[in-house]
């Protein structure tokens, strides 16, 4: 039973009232101080029974080393800006770079700079996707998330009953990190597409389908045809427990209801899409998941006796942390298969039931890591993103607050997410005259003829678009390209093809 303050707590469609704490959007720096301060406190923090404490640390310290990185660039121009009259600038400013940055800044920025004013825009814009370029680097080259095991979530899944899992969360950067964090999935093993308001693009997603068959099919993978295994398709919609009216999903202006009903609309339209155009929506599962930013905590939508999407009676995570809390790991397992049972009722299939009891069992790692190093819930609760990211691609970036996601073909297809994500830097970013960096990015697959070109041409033509459909924010030096591609089967570093910031110094410098 849960107590009765819990069930007070419950929420449906209502919110507690508003806390404020702090602007949405700050950016609190990180120390080496506030930082052993979390580690200790949470060393000697009370641990869930079933909550993987080691994971937690493990990734607390991924998290707070590449957001330490982003969040130095601002004060360390700062100094640089305060520097540039003095003798020997250009030495001071390198060295100063190298220590706080990890690299140089271009010279052609700096080698001016006595004559004219230093162009600050263009030297944030190249530092943060100079930062972007070994971040990316990195998770190549170190693996410092930590993975688990593809082969062994595959072979559960397909002991689930299904052979694909693919998910659409929100574009917003609070949900980033939704498949490795907040789910402890092997992002390598799940498809993500993101998208303003969790609104897939089920044409997309019906593409992506009919692969899968032709792949099953042809050539067994993941597993053979003949398998009655399912295609799951999972919606994660957000909301604000702190603050609901502010702190939402803009996409749907802060409406959780709106935002869940979005998402429940999306996934029956993609499963009637299958059955009209292949006849076959047994092969379909759909799954509906809304996320609390703040706390991390989520809200599972089981379906209903007609096929439909529960939305009033959804599984809450930070309920089952809760009632679970002092129990035995025995006990609390017990418990949450048999809440899941009570919840779903005879609809729910076995290994349906299944696999929500192991996207729970996960999520209370991350109730604990929020618990343990932020005190219950982050303070950035608003945007707090670094850049944005437009184009196909980015499967690195699984860390909160650090990319809005515009996934695109075209700048037209994809205006509405763009625009979404331009307003939201232009509070963050542009208020403060800093200009808004997007990354254009094209994965390929190395093995197919002319990939590699059209990668190419989808990031200048992209890029080109941009600049045309922001063109007083880009006139005003106020948002900069970095054009990037990468070959999926070489699983290799990001290429980088060209960039604004070096057009921008070379106008300059005429």
């Amino acid at each position: 039973m849960l107590s009765a303050r819990n069930r007070h707590n419950r929420q449906k469609w209502s919110n507690p009232a508003p806390a404020r704490l702090g602007r949405p959007g700050d950016r609190a720096v990180r120390s080496p101080e506030v930082d052993s301060v979390r580690i200790a406190s949470a060393k000697h923090a009370s641990m869930h029974p079933l909550a993987n404490n080691g994971e937690n640390a493990q990734l607390y310290a991924y998290e707070s080393s590449v957001k330490a990185a982003f969040d130095a660039i601002v004060p360390t121009l700062k100094e640089v800006s305060a520097l540039q009259h003095e003798a020997e600038f250009e030495k001071q400013a390198q060295q100063l770079a190298r220590a706080r940055l990890g690299f140089e800044l271009p010279a052609a920025l700096l080698d001016d700079a006595w004559v004219t004013q230093l162009d600050m825009r263009s030297l944030f814009a190249w530092c943060l996707f100079e930062t972007y370029r070994r971040f990316c680097d990195d998770v190549v080259t170190h693996d410092p998330l930590g993975d688990k095991n593809d082969d062994a979530f595959q072979q559960f899944l397909q002991e689930c009953g299904f052979h694909t899992l693919d998910v659409s969360p929100c574009a917003d950067g609070r949900l980033a990190h939704v498949i490795r964090y907040v789910l402890r999935l092997p992002h390598k093993a799940v498809r993500r597409r993101s998208y303003a308001g969790a609104l897939f693009d089920i044409d997309d997603s019906l593409g992506k389908w009919v692969e899968t068959e032709l792949l099953r099919f042809r050539e067994g993978r993941p597993n053979t045809a003949d398998e009655p295994t399912r295609y799951l398709k999972v919606v994660v919609y957000h909301y604000s427990s702190i603050d609901p009216q502010h702190q939402g999903c803009a996409a749907h202006g802060s409406d959780t209801r709106k935002a869940a009903e979005g998402g429940r609309q999306q996934l029956l339209g993609f499963q009637q899409a299958v059955q009209n155009t292949h006849c076959c929506g047994a092969s379909i599962e759909c799954l509906l998941i809304g996320m609390d930013t703040d706390t991390d905590g989520i809200r599972i939508h089981l379906p209903g006796d007609n096929g439909d999407i529960d939305l009033e009676n959804p599984i809450d995570s930070l309920e089952v942390y809760d009632a679970t809390a002092r129990m035995s790991i025995t006990r609390a397992e017990a418990w949450i298969a048999a809440h899941i049972e009570e919840k779903g009722g005879a609809s729910l299939g076995n290994g349906m039931a299944r696999f929500i009891s192991y996207l729970l069992t996960n999520n209370l790692s991350q109730v604990e890591y929020v618990r343990s190093y932020y005190g219950g819930h982050y303070s950035d609760i608003g945007h707090a993103e670094r850049f944005i990211g437009a184009g196909i691609g980015f499967e690195e970036v699984q860390l909160r607050n650090l990319t809005f996601f515009a996934y695109l073909n075209t700048v037209e297809e994809a205006a509405r997410d763009l625009d979404v994500g331009i307003s939201i830097f232009t509070g963050l970013n542009v208020a403060h005259g800093l200009p808004v960096p997007i990354v254009v990015r094209y994965d390929y697959h190395g093995n197919v003829p002319g990939a590699r070109e059209r990668a190419e041409q989808h990031c200048q033509r992209v890029s080109a678009a941009l600049q045309s459909r922001y063109r007083d924010l880009s006139e005003r030096g106020l948002l900069h390209t970095l054009q990037v591609v990468r070959d999926i089967n070489a699983a290799g570093r990001i290429e980088i093809l060209d960039c604004s910031v070096k057009m921008a110094a070379a106008a300059g410098a005429h």
